[in-house]
This record gives C-alpha cells, sequence and structure tokens, in this order.
C-alpha cells in the first residue's frame, strides 16, 4: 500500500476529516481576492484588516491550548519567528494591490507561481539541485503567463503592473514560506501563526494608513467584507490547511494551490462579471499545468 493509500486509510474512520478540510481550506483562500476587491478600503488598509483581524482567533485558540510548546529563548528566536510576518506582509500589500489593478483570474494565477520562486531561492542560496521535471514545470508555467496575457505581442498592453506586482507577491509569499520552514522543527503551528500575523500587522499598519489614510469602513457592509477576510480566508483556511497537511502527504498540498484560482474565478464570473475568455483560459490551464509538474518534481529543503 502507498504512503497516500495508508494516509487516506488513516482518515477514513473519520469521514476524511483531513481530505475535507484540506479542500475547504483552499475555496477559502480562493475566496480572499473577492472580499478585498469589493472591501470598503483601499488595499493595504484591507490587508491590514485581515491579519489584525485574524489575530482575535488566532489568539483565543493560543490560550485554549494547554500545550503550548517551546518558547522563544533568545532575541535570535524572536527575530526568526518575526521573519515569516515580514515576508507576508509584502506579500499581501504586493497581492492586494494587484487585484485592484488586474483582474482576480490573473492576480490569483500569477500569485500561485510561488512554488516556483521556492525551488528558485532554494537553489540560489540553499544549493537545493533543480531536477529536470523542475525545469519542465518552469517551462510550462513561463509560456502559460505570456499565453494569459494574449500572446508575446499582448505581454506590453493591459494589466501589466497588475501582473507584475501579482509575481512580486509569489515571490515574497515564497520567502515566508522559507522563513516558516526553518521554525517547524523548533515551534508549534499556532505560536507560529500568533508572530507572523501579529508583525504582519504592525508591518502593514503604517504602510496602510500614510498610502491610503481611510482605515474604517464606513458600514456594516464594509466591516462585514474584512472580517470574512480574517475570520474565513485568513485564519479559517490557514487553519483547515494546517490542520489537514498533519495527516495527509504532502503531494495532497497541490490541491489547495490548484483550487484557489479555480473558486476565484468562479466566484469572480459570478459576482464581479468578470468574463474568462478562451485565450485567459488557456494561458491559466498551462500555468496551473507548469506549477503542478513543478510542485511534483521535488520540495526545497
Amino acid at each position: 500500500m502507498s504512503q497516500a493509500d495508508s494516509t487516506l486509510s488513516e482518515a477514513a474512520p473519520s469521514n476524511r476529516l483531513p481530505l475535507t478540510a484540506l479542500i475547504l481550506g483552499g475555496a477559502a483562500i480562493g475566496g480572499s481576492p473577492i472580499f478585498v476587491r469589493l472591501s470598503e478600503v483601499g488595499p493595504m488598509a484591507t490587508a491590514f484588516w485581515r491579519v489584525a483581524l485574524a489575530l482575535i482567533p488566532i489568539v483565543i485558540v493560543s490560550l485554549m491550548k494547554t500545550e503550548r510548546g517551546r518558547k522563544p529563548q533568545s532575541l535570535s528566536d524572536y527575530g526568526q519567528l518575526i521573519l515569516p510576518g515580514v515576508m507576508l506582509s509584502l506579500d499581501l500589500a504586493a497581492w492586494h494591490l494587484s487585484i485592484t489593478m488586474t483582474s482576480v483570474a490573473n492576480a490569483t494565477l500569477l500569485a500561485n507561481l510561488a512554488p516556483v520562486f521556492v525551488t528558485v531561492i532554494a537553489f540560489l542560496f540553499f544549493k537545493s539541485r533543480i531536477s529536470g521535471v523542475f525545469l519542465l514545470g518552469l517551462g510550462l508555467a513561463l509560456t502559460g503567463v505570456v499565453v494569459l496575457k494574449g500572446g508575446p505581442a499582448a505581454i506590453g498592453n493591459g494589466d501589466l503592473h497588475g501582473d507584475g506586482l501579482a509575481m512580486i507577491a509569489a515571490f515574497f509569499y515564497a520567502c515566508y514560506i522559507l522563513a516558516l520552514g526553518s521554525l517547524r522543527s523548533r515551534f508549534d503551528t499556532m505560536r507560529i501563526m500568533l508572530w507572523s500575523t501579529a508583525s504582519a500587522a504592525v508591518c502593514i499598519f503604517p504602510v496602510a494608513f500614510f498610502m491610503e489614510g481611510h482605515m474604517l469602513p464606513a458600514t456594516v457592509y464594509g466591516w462585514s467584507m474584512v472580517f470574512g477576510l480574517a475570520f474565513i480566508s485568513h485564519a479559517g483556511g490557514q487553519a483547515a490547511i494546517t490542520y489537514a497537511l498533519a495527516y495527509l502527504p504532502p503531494a495532497f498540498s497541490s490541491l489547495t494551490l490548484l483550487l484557489q484560482p479555480v473558486i476565484a474565478a468562479i466566484l469572480a464570473w459570478a459576482l464581479l462579471n468578470e468574463a474568462i475568455g478562451p485565450m485567459q483560459a488557456l494561458g491559466g490551464a498551462i500555468v496551473l499545468a507548469g506549477i503542478m509538474v513543478a510542485r511534483t518534481s521535488r520540495s526545497p529543503a
């Protein structure tokens, strides 16, 4: 029996709860661009409320835990716990801004190039070996980006700045993932989530305040958007995926990656009337195929 079969057998007595959590977590995060687009405040203020309000359930769960794991012992420990939050704040700032400048489908698809950046950074700075399968995935993904924009002739037109910001967001999300990777063997999940979310909120607040000024949603509807983003997409989605990955093989994480742009595109079509043309659909399919191939090649250390 394979590892995947064994893991699924272990999950079966609980009605495949981990697999359900993985799917729901990916869907929850996939809906985040819609909350951002419908928010009454600017993209930076929305990014701040996303992490600031998410601290409410994270703190409650942390206080309820009987075993809290290892505590930070030195300035180095505190610095390493803060670093993921700094990277997350840069990721969210770039991605939220990109959502207002390009389509939800483009922003979500391009932000999912993060696994490519993870492997490239691991190769350059951690001397990880890159396989031929990864290079194939990288080529497919980059080809998909070109097709997504309507071919080489259309690259200079349209929402190039927004698409570029989405790719910058993917880079910082890759840095966030790598920073988290150095902490997993020493600190428990909730401690890492608490520090990374809190430090992200601290970093984003001054940027949002001085760039946009207007921080508070004006209506109940506006508050419902940022609360939904914080509770459903950030705290809920991340918690569900973290729970699921404790039981399911790493290969299943690809499901959440592939589910997010699909959910975002469907919701954008249903709620924002964003049409998905044949060229965009083809480009998106190629990008997703490239990401899937790159992710299955190997995981950077």
